[in-house]
């Protein structure tokens, strides 16, 4: 008999379920009700809503718009957004995560006021540990005016100028030992003259994830990490399965289980990203047990 276990960590983070619960919240009232980009990255469950009316839109969609609601997804929005609803009368609704709101307003903050520190502040880099053209990213960036240089991997930092001031923030999914390693890296290079300083914005939510998905695919013969091909931070997670457990596979949804995969198999671990429903999962244990 096949046992199947569904990891209880795994699922959508609180920054995504309160903007699902907004967006199901608003299409409840028979509104028309648009969103700014994939409110997840997840197809399954933004089909889901898109049959409950919500309306995906890009930003050049967006300035077409007059007197609409649009819901700006956990990932957050660079102050440009903001601006053009403004301009276009068009009411948000706003679910930008906590976590990646307060990260925002630090690095606004640090770059609207370069003489904090000292006058060579007014060099300062600010630098974001983070995936470029990522939404939460383009968010984190925009709060600078486009100034901010981003570093997507350890490799990158040593294209700074260390010679110069580095304030260094990372965006809130990415992982906390490649971000103790940029940091070490940059202490060790920095000039004597100048000044750095480093912010840990990694969402605890999510880094505790890895070592407790790493615990659980050490616990099965088989893991089916379910998860939008999309996510960073689904990947990110995928490779640390991956690592522990070298019989994981990444699929979308229950129909890309290869019953192959079940052969000598007795137990089946289901885990995914912070953009997986917890539906999706208890879907693939369905088939699973269908099989």
């Amino acid at each position: 008999m096949l046992k199947v276990e569904i990891d209880n960590g795994s699922g959508f983070c609180f920054g995504v379920t309160t903007a699902i619960q907004k967006a199901e919240e608003e299409l409840a009232k028979g509104n028309t009700l648009y969103c700014l980009g994939d409110i997840v990255h997840n197809g399954m469950e933004c089909d889901r809503l898109r049959q409950m009316g919500l309306v995906t839109i890009n930003h050049e969609e967006m300035q077409k718009l007059h007197d609409v609601k649009v819901l700006l997804r956990a990932h957050g929005e660079p102050p440009a957004t903001y601006e053009l609803a403004r301009r276009n009368n068009i009411e948000i609704i706003d679910a930008t995560c906590p976590v990646v709101l307060q990260l925002q307003k630090r690095i606004k903050k640090q770059y609207l006021n370069p003489l904090t520190d000292n006058p060579s502040s007014l060099t300062a880099q600010i630098v974001i540990f983070g995936k470029n053209g990522h939404a939460e990213v383009l968010g984190l960036v925009g709060q600078t005016e486009g100034k901010a240089i981003v570093i997507e991997q350890f490799e990158d930092v040593k294209q700074l100028d260390f010679s110069r001031d580095i304030y260094l923030y990372s965006q809130t999914t990415k992982s906390l030992d490649e971000f103790h390693r940029i940091i070490e890296y940059i202490q060790q290079h920095i000039s004597p003259e100048a000044t750095f300083k480093s912010f840990d914005t990694i969402c605890r939510s999510v880094a505790n994830r890895m070592p407790n998905i790493s615990s659980f695919a050490t616990k099965h013969d088989l893991i089916l990490f379910v998860c939008g091909r999309k996510s960073s931070n689904g990947k990110v997670l995928f490779n640390e399965c991956l690592r522990v457990n070298p019989n994981t596979h990444l699929i979308e949804g229950p129909e890309e289980i290869d019953s192959a995969w079940l052969q000598d198999i007795e137990t089946v671990g289901i885990c995914g990203a912070t953009s997986t429903p917890k539906w999706l999962m208890e879907q693939c244990r369905d088939a699973l047990q269908q099989m």
